[in-house]
């Protein structure tokens, strides 16, 4: 959990304080910070949920094999998560982020075809897609950021706003029509390719979504625990007034929190072309939900200035752990929301009782 009090302790602090502070702040254990969301309890519920499944079917669920197979289905919802944990921790909501994956996800096709038009593909095609999701993931990051900030409309409406105009812009491009055909390279190197590592006589193979989620968390750990641009962040979701005061820029950093959001949407948007080799204009409807669900239950309060990516983490393997043991043992999959539901309502009850310990205290 991040200290609030802390936080903007540091930002109210004269300048030469500041500079002490700041020097006392990065002198502290990272590891301290990347663990400061309050995920003990959803930590347990995790491991608790393997240990489970992997004794009910050990030869099943307990496999290197499946484990890779959730790492990859959870892989493009992480990445959504992250950006979102951002968000939310300056007390915001990101609602478009399934919209702007399938908008970045149309774009990227849609220039990966008009640049070449052979089956195979080239490195520079799929770099020019890659660079096509994540600028108009940005564009639309940007326009929520902008709206929040300078125009004082509420998140929820902006965002909920820019989902049926980014839904309805993927639409109209693309006559309600997945797009196919795309290049063979895409789908065979970062949708469903392997990334090999070789060292003291071991050879590891990481599939290339995971390993860009995992570098996209890690970064983003690191941002949000051991910069200043973390610690406006949690300082902004504390108090944006003291914050304000403090001298931070508080529109122009919840503009590049909410860019950095649909940035983060538009990596996804590729990453999930690459792994389908398709778009998919029907199948996000419920994403925003569930990255704000995995942020929520990872620790990350509603009310802002607390949370962190480690929980992220912890609360998307959730779900995906669940819907995957529930198959393997045969359970309906209709119990996987009802589980998830009852984790996210906890999770809330939980930070509800926290917080007015608080405020007593």
């Amino acid at each position: 959990m991040a200290d609030s009090a802390k936080i903007l302790a540091e930002a109210e602090a004269e300048p030469g304080e500041a500079g002490a502070v700041e020097e006392v702040e990065e002198q502290r254990s990272l590891a301290r910070r990347l663990l400061s969301a309050n995920t003990s309890w959803t930590l347990l519920v995790l491991v608790g949920l393997v240990l489970g499944f992997t004794l009910a079917r050990p030869t099943q669920f307990g496999t290197l094999f499946n484990f890779r197979n959730i790492a990859i289905d959870a892989a493009t919802l992480l990445v959504m998560s992250v950006g979102m944990t951002f968000v939310i921790i300056t007390a915001g909501i990101d609602l478009s982020i399934g919209s702007v994956l399938i908008f970045s996800g149309v774009i990227a096709a849609k220039v990966m075809a008009a640049v070449d038009h052979s089956q195979n593909g080239s490195v520079s095609q799929v770099l020019l897609g890659l660079l096509a999701a994540l600028a108009v993931g940005l564009g639309w990051g940007l326009l929520n950021g902008v709206l929040i900030a300078k125009g004082r409309i509420p998140a929820l409406i902006v965002t909920l706003g820019t989902l049926g105009m980014a839904l309805g812009s993927a639409q109209l491009i693309t006559g309600g029509i997945d797009v196919r055909g795309l290049p063979l390279m895409l789908g065979n190197t970062i949708g469903n390719g392997d990334l090999e590592l070789t060292g003291m006589g071991f050879l590891v193979r990481i599939p290339w979504i995971v390993f860009v989620a995992a570098g996209v968390t890690i970064l983003a750990a690191v941002a949000l625990g051991a910069t200043r641009f973390g610690r406006h962040t949690y300082a902004i979701g504390s108090n944006p007034e003291a914050a304000r005061r403090a001298g931070v820029a508080v529109n122009r950093h919840l503009i590049r929190i909410y860019g950095l959001s649909g940035l983060l949407a538009g990596l996804a948007g590729f990453l999930n072309l690459a792994h389908f080799t398709t778009t998919t204009l029907a199948g996000h409807s419920t994403d925003n939900l569930q990255a704000i669900a995995a942020v929520v239950i990872g620790g990350t309060s509603l009310f802002g200035g607390i949370g962190g990516i480690v929980g992220t983490v912890v609360g998307v393997f959730i779900p995906a752990i669940l819907q995957n043991g529930f198959v393997i043992l045969g359970v309906q999959a209709f119990w996987q929301p009802v589980a998830v539901g009852a984790v996210l309502i906890a999770a809330v009850y939980v930070d509800q009782i926290k917080r007015r310990s608080r405020e007593r205290g």
